[in-house]
């Protein structure tokens, strides 16, 4: 192991499917560089939680020590993204009367109405992950930045998220146990939203779904803002599993005939047409109707998105989402799945695809999360003091910075 030269940053995701790890080194505090990819089966994890630690924490250590090998550094510090069912968000938003005068906002204005509107006490065992601010309004103004303008009336709301506290403790002593710190926790749809949409895009609106093997996140932009954040339980697996049970083959094979035949919208019109079980012709290989693996996939696929929609309820309009819906995740590499997602939303729909300084290697839907997380290492990396030294503050007060 080489000894550090800069600040070596890893990007960590521990998912259902897979645990991946990206290692940048941060030069001259401005830029991350991509030194070091670490991926690993994952195990002792269901839908995006930790159900057994020592699996869970073996397969992290593996990738954290591929990528450090590659990298030929140690990592310092550990940016963690964060799904799961046991997250959750609010909106909470406040007002306050401009005190000056002669009706000019102050920056004591702006510090008062922003602790009011993320003042709010959450239930116990829960714990913040994310406090996103919406714009600000001037007497019913929409503004950027209020300071030295003029109005009566201040108002800011936040969409917080907040996840239980026994869940994010677990995936962070799961990295722990590596001996590095997690300095900052980023959720799973802030890391692809910001990833694969323009700022043009969540201007105008746009849906971002990651659909992993256990979970979907998604994020609705609105105004160049978050608006809402969310999960489903639902997944890539779900589509193995009822394949599993529909035709009646094991796991492993269901996963294969997903991954060769499976579509996430019915194109076969001849029911007669057949495909191999396993294709080798060995013992047990039998012959299934195709249109029954596109059947069963795209019902579930569609459903999965339905969910989803109906989660949204309200906030979601087409009218205000015309940058439409980006999908992206594991999940998106089944064919037609743009198509399944335009007809649930009513929007035009396209598989999310990486910045150009991505490598080819990870240019894999799969990989959108992890990469996004490592994005928001080097937004931080640029929001740090030129001495390299981090502001006091913690975790959440620094990443709160990146969404404001």
């Amino acid at each position: 192991m080489i000894s550090n030269t800069g600040n070596i940053v890893a990007a960590v995701e521990i998912g259902t499917g897979k645990i991946a790890v990206l290692v940048g080194e941060v030069a001259h505090g401005r830029a991350l560089n991509l030194i070091g990819v670490g991926v690993a089966q994952s195990r002792g994890v269901m839908k995006g939680e930790v159900i057994d630690y020592k699996a869970a924490s073996e397969a992290t250590h593996q990738a954290l020590e591929m990528a450090e090998k590659k990298a030929g550094a140690r990592i310092e510090e550990i940016w963690l993204a964060q799904t799961g069912p046991h997250l959750d968000g609010f909106y909470n938003e406040a007002a306050v009367n401009v005190k000056s005068a002669d009706n000019t906002v102050t920056q004591l204005d702006i510090a008062q109405v922003c602790h009011l509107a993320k003042e709010k006490e959450l239930p116990p065992g829960r714990t913040r992950i994310h406090e996103i601010r919406r714009p600000f309004r001037l007497d019913d103004r929409v503004v950027v930045d209020p300071e030295h303008m003029s109005g009566s009336r201040l108002e800011v709301g936040y969409w917080i998220t907040h996840g239980q506290e026994s869940k994010v403790s677990d995936n962070i002593h799961v990295v722990g146990g590596y001996h590095v710190e997690v300095k900052e926790l980023v959720l799973s749809s802030l890391a692809a939203g910001s990833l694969l949409t323009t700022e043009e895009e969540r201007t105008h609106g746009v849906l971002v779904l990651d659909v992993g093997k256990g979970i979907t996140d998604y994020v609705l932009y609105r105004d160049g803002h978050v608006l809402v954040t969310g999960t489903v339980p639902l997944g890539g697996e779900h589509v193995t599993n009822d394949l599993a049970i529909g035709l009646r083959v094991t796991g492993a094979q269901a996963e294969l005939l997903k991954l060769r035949f499976g579509r996430a919208v019915v194109q076969t019109r001849d029911k007669a047409e057949k495909v191999w079980l396993n294709g080798d012709m060995s013992f047990g290989d039998r012959q299934l109707p195709k249109l029954a693996i596109e059947t069963v996939a795209a019902a579930r696929i569609q459903e999965l998105f339905e969910v989803v929609r109906k989660k949204l309820g309200p906030m979601f309009s087409p009218d205000h989402c015309a940058a439409g819906v980006v999908v992206t995740g594991g999940t998106a590499k089944l064919p037609g799945i743009e198509e399944s997602a335009s007809r649930v939303f009513g929007l035009p729909a396209r598989r999310g695809e990486a910045p150009s300084w991505v490598k080819d290697e990870l240019k894999d839907p799969a990989f959108s999360t992890v990469l996004g997380v490592f994005q928001f290492g080097l937004r931080a990396a640029q929001e740090r003091p030129a001495s390299g030294r981090r502001k006091a503050g913690g975790w959440l007060n620094n990443l709160t910075k990146l969404f404001s």
